[in-house]
């Protein structure tokens, strides 16, 4: 027994669509006859009259009309895969699973990612900020597509993007006596109040490497894993601090002043992916248009 083809099918719903065989034709691109010849086929197939003939046109039957809603519903799916197709081309659609260093996650980051959906209204986003640790591990274990982690990176095996670095800036209370200065030195810090990170963090090693080699000695009243409570406890007044330029920033109209620090302090961070397959296109998009920015800041 004969099959019916997608042709038939195309032939009755570009009918149905338009009224005739003539303009049914001119939307399949094809001739009259053609139409004519699939879609007589197409009845006998079905074994069902789907047209009538009044005057010199053609009209559906109540057979055609019903089967007309079935074969919608079918060429309604066929579009939406190729609408979706079309969307995954352009790299709009989709989801993406993005772990972060608080650092950026704070502010600086959901900023951009926020521009980077607006292109993209059918891609969905998941955020999350953890420690760099963290940002590794589930990187790792596959339950992100993509994180930024300060390097050096804990797991070698992963493939990472060096992203460019910014230098560390010094953060001081509102009304500090070297907030007249534009750019610190470690010798100003001398018998300062200081808010550090915990000690065995690569950055707390940085900065603490410098001021050793200036002998300078400061006053190490309080330890933190998030730059955040560092920035926290210097708008209280408490103290000063060396701090990455993202968090800095965001604690700029809150009560902190920030000032250049030499000698430059680099904050380095790389883009990490899962091990196990390749980036996604929409991933490296990300990282792209973040290079692009962090490039803009320190040019």
């Amino acid at each position: 027994m004969a099959r019916i083809n997608s042709r038939q099918v195309e032939a009755f719903r570009a009918m149905m669509l338009t009224g005739s065989v003539t303009e049914a034709a001119k939307l399949m691109v094809v001739t009259q006859p053609a139409v004519s010849r699939l879609l007589r086929d197409f009845q006998a197939l079905l074994k069902m009259e789907l047209f009538e003939r009044r005057g010199t046109g053609l009209v559906p039957t109540a057979a055609a009309t019903a089967l007309y809603t079935e074969v919608e519903r079918s060429f309604v799916g066929l579009e939406r895969i190729t609408a979706a197709a079309e969307e995954i081309r352009g790299r709009r659609t989709g989801s993406l699973r993005i772990a972060a260093l608080p650092a950026l996650a704070n502010g600086y980051l959901p900023r951009l990612a926020g521009h980077f959906l607006k292109e993209r209204p059918n891609l969905n986003l998941a955020f999350f900020g953890v420690i760099s640790p963290i940002v590794v591990d589930w990187v790792l274990n596959n339950q992100c597509d993509i994180g930024f982690a300060e390097v050096p990176i804990a797991h070698s095996g992963l493939p990472s993007l060096r992203l460019p670095a910014l230098a560390r800036v010094a953060v001081l209370p509102a009304g500090h006596r070297l907030a007249d200065k534009e750019v610190l030195e470690p010798r100003d810090f001398e018998g300062e109040t200081f808010i550090s990170l915990s000690a065995g963090s690569a950055s707390r090693h940085l900065v603490d490497q410098v001021f050793h080699r200036s002998d300078v000695r400061r006053v190490l009243r309080v330890e933190t894993t998030l730059s955040e409570i560092m920035c926290g406890m210097v708008s209280s007044g408490l103290g000063v601090a060396i701090c990455d330029p993202f968090t800095a920033q965001e604690f700029s109209t809150r009560g902190v002043i920030v000032r250049r620090f030499l000698p430059r302090i680099d904050f380095e961070f790389s883009a990490v992916f899962p091990a196990q397959r390749s980036p996604s296109p929409v991933a490296l998009d990300l990282v792209e248009a973040l290079r692009r920015a962090l490039e803009e800041i320190e040019g």
